[in-house]
Protein backbone atom coordinates (compact mmCIF):
# COMPACT_ATOMS: atom_id res chain seq x y z
CA UNK A 1 0.00 0.00 0.00
CA UNK A 2 1.59 3.41 -1.19
CA UNK A 3 -0.33 6.86 -0.19
CA UNK A 4 0.78 10.10 -1.62
CA UNK A 5 0.41 13.04 1.00
CA UNK A 6 0.22 16.88 0.05
CA UNK A 7 1.60 19.27 2.69
CA UNK A 8 0.25 22.58 1.99
CA UNK A 9 1.74 24.11 4.60
CA UNK A 10 4.60 24.02 7.38
CA UNK A 11 3.55 22.13 10.25
CA UNK A 12 0.75 20.55 8.94
CA UNK A 13 1.96 16.48 10.39
CA UNK A 14 -0.12 13.56 9.25
CA UNK A 15 -0.75 12.93 13.00
CA UNK A 16 -3.09 10.11 13.54
CA UNK A 17 -3.28 9.62 10.08
CA UNK A 18 0.26 8.44 9.74
CA UNK A 19 -0.79 6.18 13.01
CA UNK A 20 -3.34 4.36 10.92
CA UNK A 21 -1.07 4.24 8.08
CA UNK A 22 1.88 2.83 9.46
CA UNK A 23 -0.55 0.21 11.40
CA UNK A 24 -1.60 -0.88 7.77
CA UNK A 25 2.21 -0.79 6.57
CA UNK A 26 1.50 1.75 4.05
CA UNK A 27 4.15 3.47 2.79
CA UNK A 28 4.21 7.35 2.27
CA UNK A 29 5.78 9.58 -0.22
CA UNK A 30 5.14 13.43 0.49
CA UNK A 31 5.29 16.37 -1.68
CA UNK A 32 5.65 19.44 0.28
CA UNK A 33 4.47 21.68 -1.82
CA UNK A 34 4.29 24.67 0.27
CA UNK A 35 8.47 24.62 -0.44
CA UNK A 36 8.50 24.72 -4.20
CA UNK A 37 8.97 21.11 -4.96
CA UNK A 38 7.77 19.93 -7.99
CA UNK A 39 4.79 17.68 -7.97
CA UNK A 40 6.68 14.35 -8.97
CA UNK A 41 6.13 12.66 -12.41
CA UNK A 42 4.33 9.33 -10.18
CA UNK A 43 1.77 11.48 -8.36
CA UNK A 44 -1.02 9.80 -9.99
CA UNK A 45 0.63 5.98 -9.38
CA UNK A 46 -0.60 6.05 -5.87
CA UNK A 47 -2.90 3.57 -4.11
CA UNK A 48 -4.71 6.57 -2.08
CA UNK A 49 -4.38 10.55 -1.65
CA UNK A 50 -3.89 12.77 1.68
CA UNK A 51 -4.17 16.79 1.29
CA UNK A 52 -3.41 18.28 4.31
CA UNK A 53 -4.61 21.83 5.68
CA UNK A 54 -3.16 24.97 5.73
CA UNK A 55 -3.13 28.69 6.26
CA UNK A 56 -4.04 29.78 2.89
CA UNK A 57 -7.35 29.96 1.27
CA UNK A 58 -8.89 27.31 -1.14
CA UNK A 59 -8.54 29.61 -3.87
CA UNK A 60 -5.57 31.76 -3.57
CA UNK A 61 -3.86 30.16 -6.72
CA UNK A 62 -1.28 33.56 -6.83
CA UNK A 63 0.02 33.05 -3.51
CA UNK A 64 0.18 29.03 -3.52
CA UNK A 65 0.41 28.07 -7.47
CA UNK A 66 0.03 24.31 -7.04
CA UNK A 67 -3.53 24.50 -5.41
CA UNK A 68 -5.12 23.92 -8.88
CA UNK A 69 -2.77 21.12 -9.43
CA UNK A 70 -4.22 19.51 -6.01
CA UNK A 71 -7.77 20.19 -7.35
CA UNK A 72 -7.12 17.93 -10.34
CA UNK A 73 -5.33 15.23 -8.67
CA UNK A 74 -7.78 14.39 -6.00
CA UNK A 75 -10.47 14.35 -8.36
CA UNK A 76 -8.59 12.27 -10.36
CA UNK A 77 -7.85 9.83 -7.74
CA UNK A 78 -11.84 9.51 -7.01
CA UNK A 79 -12.47 9.14 -10.84
CA UNK A 80 -9.78 6.14 -10.33
CA UNK A 81 -11.92 4.84 -7.17
CA UNK A 82 -8.75 5.58 -5.37
CA UNK A 83 -9.41 6.50 -1.39
CA UNK A 84 -9.14 10.30 -0.92
CA UNK A 85 -8.87 12.36 2.18
CA UNK A 86 -8.98 15.96 2.30
CA UNK A 87 -9.12 17.80 5.55
CA UNK A 88 -9.44 21.16 6.54
CA UNK A 89 -8.28 23.18 3.83
CA UNK A 90 -7.76 19.99 2.28
CA UNK A 91 -11.27 19.34 1.79
CA UNK A 92 -12.14 23.10 0.40
CA UNK A 93 -9.81 21.88 -2.45
CA UNK A 94 -11.13 18.67 -2.54
CA UNK A 95 -14.51 20.06 -2.47
CA UNK A 96 -13.35 22.37 -4.96
CA UNK A 97 -11.97 19.63 -7.78
CA UNK A 98 -15.69 18.72 -7.43
CA UNK A 99 -17.74 21.65 -8.22
CA UNK A 100 -18.55 23.10 -4.89
CA UNK A 101 -18.34 27.01 -3.83
CA UNK A 102 -15.83 27.69 -1.38
CA UNK A 103 -17.23 30.15 1.01
CA UNK A 104 -14.49 32.42 2.24
CA UNK A 105 -13.75 35.14 5.01
CA UNK A 106 -16.50 33.38 7.75
CA UNK A 107 -15.89 33.58 11.64
CA UNK A 108 -12.58 31.11 12.77
CA UNK A 109 -13.86 28.03 14.64
CA UNK A 110 -10.91 27.07 16.69
CA UNK A 111 -10.31 25.00 19.59
CA UNK A 112 -12.25 21.50 20.10
CA UNK A 113 -15.74 21.51 19.57
CA UNK A 114 -18.62 19.01 19.40
CA UNK A 115 -18.95 17.56 15.39
CA UNK A 116 -22.34 15.32 14.99
CA UNK A 117 -23.41 12.86 12.30
CA UNK A 118 -26.00 13.49 10.15
CA UNK A 119 -28.58 10.64 9.06
CA UNK A 120 -26.28 9.38 6.76
CA UNK A 121 -22.64 9.40 8.70
CA UNK A 122 -24.34 8.06 11.47
CA UNK A 123 -24.21 4.70 8.66
CA UNK A 124 -20.88 5.73 7.14
CA UNK A 125 -18.04 3.68 8.08
CA UNK A 126 -15.57 6.47 8.66
CA UNK A 127 -17.61 9.04 10.15
CA UNK A 128 -19.59 6.60 12.13
CA UNK A 129 -16.99 6.62 14.95
CA UNK A 130 -18.68 10.19 16.03
CA UNK A 131 -21.67 8.44 17.80
CA UNK A 132 -23.99 10.96 19.14
CA UNK A 133 -21.39 13.69 18.90
CA UNK A 134 -17.75 14.40 20.00
CA UNK A 135 -15.17 17.23 20.47
CA UNK A 136 -12.70 17.51 17.65
CA UNK A 137 -9.88 19.90 17.02
CA UNK A 138 -11.08 23.13 14.52
CA UNK A 139 -8.92 25.61 13.48
CA UNK A 140 -10.77 27.41 9.73
CA UNK A 141 -12.80 30.23 9.46
CA UNK A 142 -13.62 29.21 5.15
CA UNK A 143 -16.30 26.38 4.44
CA UNK A 144 -17.84 25.24 1.44
CA UNK A 145 -20.80 23.90 -0.32
CA UNK A 146 -21.79 20.56 -0.75
CA UNK A 147 -20.13 19.07 -4.04
CA UNK A 148 -22.63 17.63 -6.64
CA UNK A 149 -23.74 14.29 -5.84
CA UNK A 150 -21.83 14.18 -2.61
CA UNK A 151 -23.39 12.35 0.83
CA UNK A 152 -23.37 14.98 3.26
CA UNK A 153 -21.84 13.13 6.19
CA UNK A 154 -21.50 15.66 9.59
CA UNK A 155 -22.08 19.28 11.23
CA UNK A 156 -21.37 21.50 13.77
CA UNK A 157 -23.05 24.12 15.58
CA UNK A 158 -21.15 26.55 13.24
CA UNK A 159 -20.04 24.71 10.69
CA UNK A 160 -23.23 22.89 7.99
CA UNK A 161 -20.81 21.10 6.42
CA UNK A 162 -18.03 19.37 8.36
CA UNK A 163 -17.59 15.99 6.05
CA UNK A 164 -18.54 14.89 2.82
CA UNK A 165 -18.30 11.62 1.50
CA UNK A 166 -18.19 11.23 -2.83
CA UNK A 167 -18.66 7.80 -4.34
CA UNK A 168 -16.92 4.81 -2.68
CA UNK A 169 -14.20 6.56 -0.85
CA UNK A 170 -13.31 10.58 -0.90
CA UNK A 171 -14.13 12.10 1.79
CA UNK A 172 -13.34 15.55 2.75
CA UNK A 173 -13.44 16.16 6.46
CA UNK A 174 -13.30 19.65 7.46
CA UNK A 175 -12.22 19.08 11.47
CA UNK A 176 -9.07 18.18 12.28
CA UNK A 177 -9.15 14.51 13.17
CA UNK A 178 -5.44 14.00 12.31
CA UNK A 179 -5.03 16.67 15.35
CA UNK A 180 -4.01 14.06 19.30
CA UNK A 181 -2.99 16.62 21.72
CA UNK A 182 0.85 16.11 20.51
CA UNK A 183 -0.39 17.89 17.29
CA UNK A 184 -2.26 20.60 18.65
CA UNK A 185 0.73 21.60 21.52
CA UNK A 186 3.08 21.64 18.13
CA UNK A 187 0.88 24.17 16.87
CA UNK A 188 0.34 26.26 19.93
CA UNK A 189 4.53 26.31 19.92
CA UNK A 190 4.61 27.12 16.34
CA UNK A 191 1.65 29.54 15.81
CA UNK A 192 1.87 30.97 18.88
CA UNK A 193 1.49 34.81 17.73
CA UNK A 194 -1.87 33.70 15.33
CA UNK A 195 -2.81 32.07 18.42
CA UNK A 196 -2.75 34.92 20.51
CA UNK A 197 -4.68 36.92 17.95
CA UNK A 198 -7.22 35.09 16.91
CA UNK A 199 -7.81 33.18 20.56
CA UNK A 200 -6.09 35.29 23.16
CA UNK A 201 -7.20 33.29 26.19
CA UNK A 202 -6.61 30.15 24.57
CA UNK A 203 -2.81 29.85 25.61
CA UNK A 204 -3.62 30.52 29.03
CA UNK A 205 -6.56 27.98 29.17
CA UNK A 206 -5.25 25.32 27.46
CA UNK A 207 -4.21 23.08 30.37
CA UNK A 208 -8.36 22.90 31.12
CA UNK A 209 -9.76 22.52 27.54
CA UNK A 210 -6.94 19.31 26.79
CA UNK A 211 -7.74 17.75 29.94
CA UNK A 212 -11.74 18.11 29.19
CA UNK A 213 -11.13 17.33 24.98
CA UNK A 214 -8.35 15.85 24.28
CA UNK A 215 -8.56 12.09 25.22
CA UNK A 216 -12.29 11.99 23.66
CA UNK A 217 -10.78 13.58 20.18
CA UNK A 218 -7.56 11.46 20.25
CA UNK A 219 -9.54 8.49 20.25
CA UNK A 220 -12.26 9.48 18.12
CA UNK A 221 -10.04 10.83 15.19
CA UNK A 222 -8.05 7.64 15.40
CA UNK A 223 -10.95 5.55 14.83
CA UNK A 224 -12.26 7.90 11.99
CA UNK A 225 -8.78 7.61 10.14
CA UNK A 226 -8.20 3.43 11.02
CA UNK A 227 -11.98 3.26 8.66
CA UNK A 228 -10.85 5.63 6.15
CA UNK A 229 -7.56 3.82 5.70
CA UNK A 230 -9.14 0.39 5.86
CA UNK A 231 -10.93 1.77 2.26
CA UNK A 232 -7.89 1.72 0.80
CA UNK A 233 -7.53 -0.79 -1.95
Amino acid sequence: MRVFVIENYPHTPLGQVETALREAGAGLSHWRAFANEDLPEDAECFDALVVLGGGQNALDDQLSPWLPAVTRLARRYGDMDKAVLGICLGAQLVARGYGANNILGRPVEFGWYEVRPTEAGRSDAVIAPLDGGAPIFHWHADTFSLPPGAVHLAVSDQTAIQAFRIGRAVYGIQFHLEADERVVEDWNHHFADEISELAPDWLGNYSDEAARNAGTASSVGLAVARAWVDLIR
